[in-house]
């Protein structure tokens, strides 16, 4: 069976929906949280098949809040590309990929948005990324991916959406299996919240079924261009 290492950046914050479809997939998994008591980032020898770089809330990685082993995690991030293993990065790990890979980050100030994203190549996951779909941020700073990178779709103010770097690296700016609960304690759990976010918690309410059936072909097509189903 297949092994994915997930960083995450918050308690609030993790796989959400997607746990399912690896679960359903036979990939299995395991969170750390540097966060935590006695937390810290995972070391190379401890990424078997894959790397994800979750979220992080009000924390960003140029700004006014930069998340603590930006360096280490940035470090973990590049050794998995140079070995050609795959890495996700969503939110704050997008950010951290497009680090690790050479681009950048825009600071901006902590953002919840609910919208959707416009896909950009016909052939984007292998031919899987719906054409519109649900796109989900709740992020401090955003991502500049570096040139090289193939931008798979765009926000509505035309930030990349989803990039991917080689052929096993993405990154999401938005959660692809993010779910209102997620939302709720991630305002919970900091003090620093956006500004208004309950017009958000209906507006994401409403949109449980379309990130539910955008999920099911972005997860085929990432899963097919990873190899995770491979061997296992």
């Amino acid at each position: 069976m297949k092994h994915l290492t997930i960083i995450q950046h918050t308690s609030a914050d993790y796989l959400g929906l997607m746990e399912d479809h690896f679960e359903g997939r036979r990939i299995r998994f395991s969170y750390f949280r540097p966060f935590a008591s006695g937390g810290k980032v995972p070391d190379g020898s401890a990424i078997s098949d894959g790397l994800i770089l979750l979220g992080g809330g009000p924390w960003g990685s140029v700004g006014a809040r930069i998340v603590p082993n930006l360096d280490a995690e940035v470090g973990l991030a590049r050794m998995c590309l140079m070995m050609d293993k795959p890495v996700i990065g969503i939110g704050l790990g997008a950010q951290i990929l497009s680090l690790a890979a050479g681009g950048g980050a825009i600071a901006t100030p902590l953002t919840f948005e609910v919208g959707m994203a416009q896909r950009q190549v016909d052939d984007a996951l292998n031919g899987y990324l719906p054409a519109v779909c649900p796109h989900i941020v709740y992020m401090r700073d955003r991502p500049e991916p570096p040139a090289y990178a193939r931008i798979l779709s765009r926000d509505a103010a035309g930030h990349a959406a989803l990039f991917q770097i080689g052929q096993k690296a993405f990154g999401f700016s938005g959660h692809p299996g993010f779910k209102l609960a997620m939302a709720e304690d991630l305002v919970m759990e900091f003090e620093e919240t956006p500004d208004d976010p309950l017009p958000k918690f209906a507006a994401l309410g409403r949109m449980k079924r379309q990130i539910e059936d955008a999920l099911v072909p972005i997860m085929t097509g990432i899963i097919q261009l990873t190899g995770l189903m491979e061997n296992s």
